[in-house]
């Protein structure tokens, strides 16, 4: 009973409450009939169409709507440009020089001279390594982009994909190339001559660096004393591998810097195939001008690499071994080489 009257309250009190609060109306804001109407869709239209147009003018990666294969592929084109500077003198060095000089000792102090053009910390990355590694790693993101896009354009992620060209090739592999009849099978887009050409000679050339410039400078902190006797050393001491291996980097190496010149230049033939007969090109004049074109360029190629395994070959690799505290060094080298 005291806990009732300690709570209880008069029906007056609450009824004054409420009768208190007196609630305002929720006030509307004025209308604004100066403000203008929402424009027309086909004005919308237009200013989405402007506003795309000038954002894919504008410079830059985002919003310049070029895709990856856009870039990577101007990377591999305009990274080949500083290639022939580094390639020009190093064969008037390693070929034209040691073919007038008819010597290698005689030919050693222009090499040198030429170092300090190619060689040096900053002319070294921005003529050598960095074009070098630009057109490499460009070509090989190439190749991953255009399977990525292949998989969005024919359901490659899908888990159907699979099963589907297993029954149909009977492989258990879910790369394929564009011979196959079905284009859900296309992951991997097409190799061409050049590019086999180019994934050869990037392991020869990397095997040549790796020995001519890498290992003298953890050997011996520097390749002061590598040059063409050096060369000359190994053709001597290992003829068989050296003879294998240097006339295998001019033969694929000329042949895909020329066909890869052509090939940015438009003047490299297609559908000819590797021995040049077109059985795809239909018309025969064409043919025939694809067929000159592709005969050319082999001539142009063929001619690049004899003109370089004249001093390089007929020269360099017949110079002998080198004698003294000199050719103790290339020995310590060249036996540091687990292949040899």
């Amino acid at each position: 009973m005291e806990s009732r009257s300690l709570h209880s309250k008069p029906s007056e009190e609450t009824l004054i409450s409420l009768l208190q609060l007196d609630p305002s109306p929720i006030e509307t804001p004025p209308a604004d009939f100066d403000k203008d109407l929402p424009p027309l869709p086909e004005d919308a239209l237009e200013n989405s169409t402007g506003s795309l147009r000038s954002t894919s003018s504008a410079p830059g990666l985002s919003g310049s709507g070029h895709s990856a294969t856009f870039y990577l592929t101007r990377i591999q084109k305009f990274s080949s440009y500083l290639i022939p500077v580094f390639m020009s003198l190093h064969v008037v060095n390693t070929s034209i020089i040691p073919l007038f000089a008819r010597s290698v000792p005689a030919s050693e102090a222009y090499l040198l001279l030429s170092r300090e053009i190619y060689q040096t910390p900053l002319t070294e990355p921005l003529l050598v390594a960095l074009p070098i590694f630009a057109h490499i790693a460009s070509g090989f993101a190439l190749r991953l982009v255009r399977r990525s896009q292949n998989l969005k354009r024919y359901g490659g992620n899908t888990p159907g994909m699979y099963a589907l060209y297993r029954s149909q090739t009977g492989k258990t592999s879910r790369t394929s190339t564009y011979n196959n009849v079905n284009s859900a099978s296309r992951i991997w887009p097409f190799v061409s001559y050049i590019s086999i050409s180019g994934h050869v000679f990037t392991i020869l050339l990397v095997a040549h660096a790796g020995i001519n410039r890498i290992l003298p400078l953890q050997v011996d902190g520097g390749s002061s004393n590598i040059g063409l006797g050096f060369v000359s050393h190994g053709f001597a001491r290992h003829s068989f591998v050296s003879w294998i291996t240097y006339t295998s980097l001019l033969a694929i190496g000329c042949g895909h810097m020329v066909w890869g010149a052509a090939k940015w230049l438009g003047l490299a033939p297609t559908a000819m195939g590797w021995s040049g007969s077109g059985h795809n090109v239909v018309d025969k004049r064409v043919r025939r001008r694809k067929r000159r074109a592709w005969w050319a360029l082999h001539g142009a190629a063929a001619a690049a690499a004899g003109i370089w395994a004249a001093g390089g070959l007929g020269i360099v690799a017949r110079g002998g071994l080198t004698d003294g505290w000199i050719g103790k060094v290339y020995d310590d080298l060249y036996s540091r080489i687990s292949l040899w």
